[in-house]
C-alpha cells in the first residue's frame, strides 16, 4: 500500500520543534533534496523553511498534515556541515533549531515571493595585476612555516602579534595557499568599520579571486547575492562580521578570526552566540585550520594556548613590528594627582600635543565616552538629566542641543531652565568626546580638530570620509572612542593620549580590567611607524597599578598570567562555565519572582554539579521601562552545565509568568 511521503521542515519560530508536511501525491523527494528551501502553509499565511528530514512517520495523523509547497531549487541545497553547525549552535546555546537556521539566511532568500537574483560584480574575476606582497620578516616566516608543517586536518592557532607586526600579511599568505589548493576562505572581523580597509587590501592581493563581504550594513539584495555566491562556490573569499560564521561554504579550507578577543563577536540579543567559538567548532568538524589573531588575546584563548589549556591551541608569536626600524610606542604614565588636568588635559599632555603640531604630526586623544557631558544638573535643587525609562542619565549632546539616553535611545530637547525649580544656570558635569573637542579647538585654534565617534560616523559612508581625512593629513588632533582603537595605520599619527581610563579599574564587572588593557594596548598601537616613533601617554591617578605597569612594558603575557591566576583562585572563567538567566518586567518584583521560581525548579534539586547565585537586579536595573534581574548558574564542568540546562529549560518554559514578563537564557555570558 502506498503511503504519502512526509517532509520535516525547520521554520523561523520560537518553538523547539520541527514541522511535518505531506508531500503531494505524484511528487517524490530524495535525500539529495534535504537542505533546499521550501514554501509551506503556516496558519493563514505561507512561510519559507528548510527541508531537514524525510521521516518515515509523523507524530500527527497523516490527515492532519498540510501539503508541502514548492521546493525552491534556484540554489544548491545547504551543505551537511552547515546543518551540523546550526545544530551545534541550537544545542549549545539552547535555542530553537529553526530560528538558528532561518535567521542566518538573508532576508531576501526567506521571502515567500522570491526576487530573481542578479549576479554580483563583486565576485567576478578581473584582469588587474595583483599587488606585490611585502618581504616577510623572520618571525613571519617562522609562523608560516609552523602552520605549513602541521599537516592537514584540524589545527587551531593563536597568533599573538603586537600591533603593526604583520598579522594581516600572515592571513593573506594563508588565503593564498587555500586558493592554490582550490579551497574557500572565511575571514571574520569584529566590526563593520574594519571591513573597507581590509576588503581593499584583500581585493588588491587577489584580484582574480571571487571576494564578497557580508555584514549588517549591506542591503538585502547585496547580502543575498553575496551569500548565494558563497554557497555556489563562486566566491572564494568571504570577509564578514560575526553573522558570516553561518555562511554556507562547500569548499571551506581556512578560517581566520581577526581581533579574536573583541566582544563584538558575541551576539548580545536574539540568539546569543559567540562567532569565535562557533568558528573553532566549524574548523574542527570540517577538519581544517583556524587562526585566531590578536595583540591582546582573550584570556579564554590564551589559556587554551598555554599550559593552563593543555595546548588546545598552538601559540604563535610576532613580537616585533613588521617594518624595519619600527618600534613599539613608548608608554608613559602621567600622575594626575601631581599634574592636575585642566579641562581634562594635563600640562604634560598639552606639551606633547604642541610638539606634534610643530612637527606637522598627528595626535589622538582617546576618550571612550561620546557626547558632551555624561549629565546635566541643577545646583540649586539637585535635578539631574535622568532618563525616565532607564536607570541612567541622559547624556548632553551640545552640538545638536539634545539630551540622549545611550541605552534606550530616548532623547529630548535641551531645557532652557531647570524643569523642577526654573533655575537657568544648569551645569554640565563630566566630559565626553564633544566637550573634549571643544576644549581642544579653544586651546589650539590653529589646529584642525576631528572627532571620530558613533555620532560623527553613524554610517559606513561617513566613517570612510573621516578615515580619508585622517589619511590625507586633513586633521591635526583626533578625538576618538574605541572606533579608532584598532585596525588602522595612520602614518602621521605619533602621539596617543588616554583620558580618564581609571574608572574601569574598579568596575563591578570582573572582566573590566581585561577589556581596559586590550583597549589601551590597541589604541597605543596607533602611535608611530618606522620613521616616526610613537608615544602613548596615560593620565591616571593610579600610576603604580599593575595594569599600567604591564602596559609600560607591553607585557601582555605577564598581565594575562596574573589575571588567570586571580580567576583560578576565584573560580571564574575559563576555570568555570556559566549561564545567565535574565528576566525583565514592568515591575522588579515580577522579574525577581520569576527568577526565584526558576531557582527552585525540580531540575535545580537534581544531581547536576551546578552552583546558583541569588537572583539580583542587573547593573542597569531599568532599561526602556522594564525592570531587569538576573540569575547566574555556574559549574566547573561544561558538560555538567549543559546537562543541567537541557533539563532546566523545559521547566522554565512551564513557569506561569506575568503577561509582560520576558526572559532569556545566555550561555557563556560576557556582560554582568
Amino acid at each position: 500500500m502506498f503511503l504519502p511521503q512526509i517532509a520535516r521542515v525547520a521554520l523561523d519560530l520560537p518553538l523547539r520543534r520541527l514541522f511535518d508536511y505531506r508531500v503531494a501525491d505524484g511528487e517524490q523527494l530524495s535525500a539529495s533534496d534535504i537542505g533546499y528551501r521550501v514554501r509551506v502553509p503556516f496558519g493563514r499565511h505561507e512561510k519559507v523553511g528548510i527541508l531537514v528530514e524525510l521521516p518515515v512517520a509523523s507524530d500527527l495523523p497523516l490527515a492532519q498534515l498540510k501539503p508541502l509547497g514548492d521546493v525552491l531549487r534556484d540554489l544548491p541545497p545547504l551543505p551537511a556541515d552547515w546543518f551540523r553547525l546550526a545544530e551545534f549552535c541550537a544545542d549549545y546555546y539552547h535555542v530553537p533549531l529553526g530560528q538558528v537556521m532561518l535567521s542566518t539566511v538573508p532576508a531576501g532568500l526567506r521571502a515567500v515571493k522570491q526576487v530573481k537574483a542578479r549576479k554580483s560584480r563583486a565576485v567576478l574575476p578581473n584582469a588587474a595585476a595583483a599587488a606585490k606582497p611585502p618581504e616577510l620578516t623572520g618571525e613571519q616566516q617562522v609562523v608560516l612555516t609552523s602552520i605549513a608543517e602541521s599537516g592537514d586536518g584540524f589545527h587551531a592557532y593563536l597568533l599573538h602579534g603586537v600591533t603593526g607586526s604583520g598579522k594581516t600579511e600572515i592571513y593573506l599568505r594563508l588565503i593564498e595557499r587555500a586558493l592554490a589548493d582550490g579551497q574557500q576562505s572565511l575571514l571574520l572581523v569584529p566590526e563593520i568599520n574594519l571591513t573597507p580597509q581590509l576588503e581593499a587590501r584583500v581585493a588588491a592581493r587577489f584580484p582574480a579571486a571571487g571576494l564578497v563581504s557580508l555584514h549588517s550594513e549591506l542591503g538585502d539584495a547585496a547580502r543575498s547575492r553575496n551569500w548565494r555566491a558563497a554557497l555556489t562556490g563562486e566566491a572564494r573569499i568571504v570577509l564578514g562580521t560575526r553573522l558570516a560564521i553561518f555562511t554556507p561554504l562547500p569548499e571551506l579550507g581556512l578560517i581566520v578570526v581577526d581581533e579574536e578577543h573583541d566582544a563584538s563577536f558575541k551576539q548580545q540579543d536574539g540568539i546569543r552566540y559567540s562567532a569565535r567559538d562557533l568558528a573553532v567548532f566549524r574548523a574542527r568538524q570540517r577538519a581544517i585550520k583556524i587562526v585566531l589573531g590578536s595583540a591582546t588575546p582573550s584570556l579564554e584563548s590564551w589559556a587554551n594556548a598555554t599550559a593552563a589549556g593543555r595546548g588546545r591551541y598552538r601559540l604563535l608569536t610576532l613580537s616585533e613590528r613588521a617594518v624595519e626600524g619600527a618600534r613599539l610606542p613608548a608608554v608613559q604614565r602621567i600622575d594626575t594627582r601631581l599634574d592636575k588636568p585642566q579641562d581634562g588635559l594635563s600640562s604634560a599632555l598639552l606639551r606633547a600635543i604642541e610638539e606634534r603640531l610643530a612637527r606637522g604630526e598627528q595626535s589622538l586623544l582617546f576618550l571612550n565616552r561620546r557626547g558632551y557631558a555624561p549629565v546635566l544638573a541643577c545646583a540649586a535643587c539637585g535635578w539631574t538629566s535622568h532618563c525616565h525609562r532607564c536607570a541612567a542619565n541622559l547624556v548632553l549632546h551640545l552640538a545638536d542641543r539634545r539630551l540622549r539616553c545611550h541605552h534606550c535611545g530616548f532623547e529630548a530637547r535641551l531645557p532652557k531652565a531647570c524643569p523642577t525649580c526654573g533655575n537657568q544656570d544648569l551645569s554640565a558635569f563630566g566630559r565626553g568626546t564633544q566637550r573634549l573637542e571643544a576644549v581642544l579647538a579653544a586651546r589650539f585654534p590653529e589646529a584642525r580638530v576631528l572627532r571620530v565617534d558613533r555620532d560623527a560616523a553613524s554610517s559606513r559612508k561617513q566613517w570612510e570620509a573621516l578615515v580619508a581625512r585622517i589619511y590625507s593629513g586633513d586633521a591635526d588632533i583626533l578625538v576618538g572612542t574605541q572606533m579608532l582603537a584598532k585596525g588602522h595605520d595612520f602614518p602621521k599619527l605619533t602621539l596617543v593620549g588616554a583620558i580618564a581610563p581609571d574608572a574601569a579599574l574598579f568596575a563591578a564587572d570582573w572582566r573590566a580590567p581585561e577589556r581596559l588593557f586590550a583597549q589601551l594596548m590597541q589604541v597605543a598601537g596607533r602611535a608611530g611607524r618606522a620613521e616616526h616613533p610613537g608615544e602613548f601617554l596615560i593620565q591616571t591617578q593610579f600610576p603604580e597599578h599593575p595594569l599600567y605597569t604591564a602596559l609600560v612594558g607591553h607585557d601582555f603575557p605577564g598581565f594575562a598570567a596574573e589575571l588567570l591566576d586571580e580567576r583560578q583562585q576565584a573560580g571564574f572563567p575559563p576555570y568555570a562555565h556559566q549561564a545567565m538567566l535574565r528576566a525583565e518586567a514592568p515591575l522588579m518584583a515580577d522579574a525577581l519572582g520569576f527568577l526565584k521560581s526558576a531557582r527552585h525548579c525540580p531540575a535545580v534539586e537534581g544531581q547536576h554539579a551546578v552552583t546558583f547565585y541569588d537572583p539580583v537586579p542587573m547593573r542597569l536595573a531599568r532599561r526602556a521601562s522594564f525592570e531587569r534581574g538576573q540569575l547566574l548558574v555556574e559549574s566547573p564542568a561544561r558538560r555538567a552545565l549543559q546537562g543541567f540546562l537541557a533539563d532546566w529549560l523545559p521547566q522554565l518554559e512551564a513557569i506561569k509568568a506575568p503577561s509582560r514578563l520576558r526572559w532569556h537564557l545566555e550561555v557563556d555570558p560576557l556582560e554582568f
